[in-house]
Order: C-alpha cells, then structure tokens, then sequence
C-alpha cells in the first residue's frame, strides 16, 4: 500500500486529486493538508506517508518550503511537485531542494498514478511533457549553440514565479492574487527582479529572461 498525503490549497482541487488517487487500490489517502505546515502537524500527529504530493505555490509555508524541511528532517517520505510552471530553472530549483518529481497539472490521470507508483519505488519522475522539452533545448543547444550574452544571476523561486507571470503580461494586482500575495509583495519581487538583472524596465527584463533561458 502506498501511503499519500495531498498538499494544495485549492480545495476542488485537493479534493478532486482524493477522489481520483482512491479509485487505485494500492494508494490510501492518509492526510490531506491546505500549506506545508499542515504536513508538517500531520507528521507530528504520527500519520505515517510514503509520498507527499504537493504544490508550490500555497499560503503559509509553501511547497519548497515543505520539501527543505521534509530533507533536514530525514523524513523517510518522498515528495513530487505537482505544478502548472513548466520552466528549466524552477524544475531544477525544486529537485536540488529534495523532490523526487516533478507533474505537471495539465498532465493525464494514467501519468500521474504512474509518477506516484515511480516515485514509491526509489526512481525519480519528470513528467513527458517537461523531459521532451529538455531533450529538444539539448539537441538545439548541442547543434547550434548560441552564446551567453547576458550574466546570470541567481533567482528565488518565488522571482521566477513573478518573472513568469510578468511574462505572461499580467499586472501586480493579478499577480498577486494568482500567488496569494499583497501588491506591495509583488512590486518588492518585481523591483528584484530588475535590480538582480540591471535591466531598466520590463522589456530589458523579459529580454534578459529569454536570452538566459528563464522563459
């Protein structure tokens, strides 16, 4: 039996992830949590999990959060991302900090049961979607190489979320509703952003994204 606790704080979403796991007759829902720390109670409490499934982006103690902790603790649990951001750099932030994989959302039922059963059994999983994309910037990459013309700096996985979403054109109020953050928040992370890039307004911005394959 493969035990799982459900980390998402969109209840519709949390509770439709528990109806679909439960139709598998290996899988028990043991927990279901809101943010990281209600994982962290239901630890506390004694449920005992094999995998926890979960979100980044939550209130309270978000997934990374989650995951850094789960690691410094020695939990024997194995954590998969279950996320709509599809960029490299974040992918690679959440398996540097301890998940053992990373699902998309828009990703069929069959992958995910699959992810799970994967992940229980000691192999990491990066969902079709995201491994096809890394293997097609590999193959360009090694054929036509382009060079890096821009200095990179290092990112928060919270300013890749904004730089995401600033990409995708939406305002700080948006945004900050997307995340669950006051628009004093997102214009702190988004004044980062430029800072941390030298870029002096968000076209130079998205331009430094793109040509550092943050987008």
């Amino acid at each position: 039996m493969i035990r799982i606790i459900i980390a998402e704080d969109h209840l519709i979403v949390r509770n439709g992830l528990k109806m679909l796991l439960g139709t598998q007759p290996d899988f028990q829902i043991v927990g279901l949590a809101a943010d990281g720390q209600e994982v962290l109670d239901l630890l506390g409490r004694g449920i005992e999990t094999d995998i926890v499934l979960t979100d980044i982006n939550m209130p309270g103690m978000d997934g990374l959060t989650l995951i850094e902790t789960l690691v410094a603790q020695k939990h024997p649990a194995k954590s998969i991302v279950l996320s709509m951001i599809d960029t490299e750099p974040y992918v690679l932030k959440v398996f540097a900090a301890g998940a053992s994989g990373y699902a998309l959302k828009n990703m069929d039922e069959t992958e995910l049961i699959f992810a799970i059963r994967i992940v229980f059994a000691g192999q990491r999983f990066l969902s079709t979607e995201l491994t096809s994309g890394l293997i097609d910037k590999a193959v360009h990459h090694t054929f036509n190489p382009q060079p890096q013309t821009e200095k990179t700096v290092e990112l928060s996985v919270r300013e890749l979320e904004v730089l995401n979403l600033i990409a995708d054109g939406m305002t700080n109020t948006e945004m900050g509703e997307q995340l669950f953050l006051s628009k004093r928040t997102i214009e702190g992370h988004r004044q980062a952003l430029l800072d941390k890039t030298g870029s002096r307004n968000t076209a130079r911005l998205i331009r430094y994204a793109v040509m550092n394959n943050l987008l």
